[in-house]
């Protein structure tokens, strides 16, 4: 096949499966018409598929142990509700269950972390389940809407953004988040378990591109609203001082409205041209982005990474005098925060009044009523799929 007509060929493909997601091009460049949770999530929705599809089979064979370790609300006390956090380890029942509901529960697809990466499951020990979910990774290196927040300069970046992360999961499961288990899995971001795992993990750690070491301290993790502001973490506090805060917007550019079939198609595409198209993530965690933005630039699309969808960015900190270590050379003054105390806190603040005061039937999870409707996504995925072949 000529350039000229593999050109052709991919611009069609970008079209069409831009076309699916909801997007309409206009002048060289992709728009979202308009941009209510309901057309975001209609634009999430093919990339969603796309990730359960190559994971069909695992989330098959996988549900009957994930349904033992699931409750309907009937079967929650959130007065007894005791939880602990857990560190996935790769082969683990818990990270075959951190997976499942991974690909499971939640509507923006999951993308593959990269660089430091840390999971934990916080686990209810008196009812032996799932709470929640918490997936942390290496955070953007150039990030406006934070390093203004911080007045990180471009010379010392790496240095303070590698000791920090990014949540890319954080969130309650079901039935939990009906009795606001959100909130609590927020509040455990900030524990002295996290921070203290991380220095195991990190005590001799060296940047992939400066090769420096640097000091295993987490100094913060930052995270995005999926659909705008959210209302798990505004306000969210702890014995009267806050545990996030809300620091703007992202610029409503990333990868995930490329699905990967089409992206493997770019990287095809530019090494068949004689253009390095790199892989790894030696070669910069953004390297996904560039290759993107190369791609449907030589495809004749303007703003390839512009997705148009501007997610809240949540700051959460967890040494007090953030500021003072990032620019008097203070050393970190630790937020003592364990796990009891922010797990009482939360079920005086929060669970037990919407236990109390809620109506009844918006707090009602049925398991079986999910897991059928699990079953039926997957034979949704595997026909939207199996048509998009045909």
């Amino acid at each position: 096949m000529s350039r000229h007509s593999a050109t052709a060929t991919l611009r069609s493909a970008v079209i069409e499966a831009l076309d699916q997601q909801g997007f309409v091009l206009k002048e060289g460049a992709f728009h979202i018409p308009g941009k209510d949770d309901s057309n975001i999530r209609n634009v999430h929705t093919v990339s969603r598929v796309e990730r359960i599809a190559e994971h069909v089979h695992f989330i098959e064979h996988f549900m009957p142990k994930a349904e033992k370790f699931m409750l309907d609300s009937s079967a929650l006390d959130v007065a007894k509700i005791r939880p602990r956090l857990i560190v996935v380890q790769t082969g683990s029942i818990h990270e075959m269950l951190f997976r499942w509901w991974n690909f499971t529960w939640w509507s923006l697809p999951y993308e593959r972390a990269y660089g430091r990466q840390m999971r934990f499951i916080i686990w209810d020990d008196y009812h032996n389940a799932p709470i929640g979910l918490i997936g942390l990774q290496s955070p953007i290196l150039s990030w406006s809407v934070r390093d203004r927040y911080l007045g990180i300069t471009k010379d010392m970046r790496d240095f303070w953004v590698n000791q920090s992360m990014s949540a890319q999961r954080l969130g309650a499961l079901p039935p939990y988040n009906r009795f606001l288990g959100g909130k609590l899995v927020a509040l455990l971001l900030t524990s002295d378990t996290i921070r203290t795992e991380y220095h195991q993990k990190y005590k001799n750690y060296k940047t992939l591109l400066k090769k420096r070491t640097i000091p295993a301290h987490l100094l913060f993790v930052t995270t995005t609203g999926a659909y705008g502001k959210s209302s798990v973490y505004n306000r969210l506090r702890f014995n009267g001082s806050s545990v996030c805060d809300f620091i703007g917007y992202t610029s409503g550019s990333g990868s995930f409205h490329i699905p990967n079939t089409l992206y493997e198609g770019f990287i095809d595409y530019l090494q068949k041209n004689d253009m390095t198209a790199g892989r790894s993530f030696g070669y910069g965690p953004s390297v996904k982005m560039k290759i993107i933005d190369r791609t449907m630039r030589l495809l004749g699309f303007k703003k390839g990474v512009n997705h148009g969808i501007k997610r809240a960015v949540y700051f959460f900190p967890l040494a007090k005098n953030i500021t003072g270590v990032i620019h008097q050379n203070e050393k970190p003054i630790w937020e003592k925060r364990d796990v009891a105390g922010l797990t009482e806190y939360w079920k005086k603040r929060w669970a037990v009044k919407r236990t109390n005061g809620y109506p009844k039937e918006k707090l009602m999870f049925s398991k079986e009523e999910f897991l059928c409707k699990t079953e039926q996504d997957l034979v949704r995925c595997k026909n939207l799929v199996n048509g998009a072949k045909s």
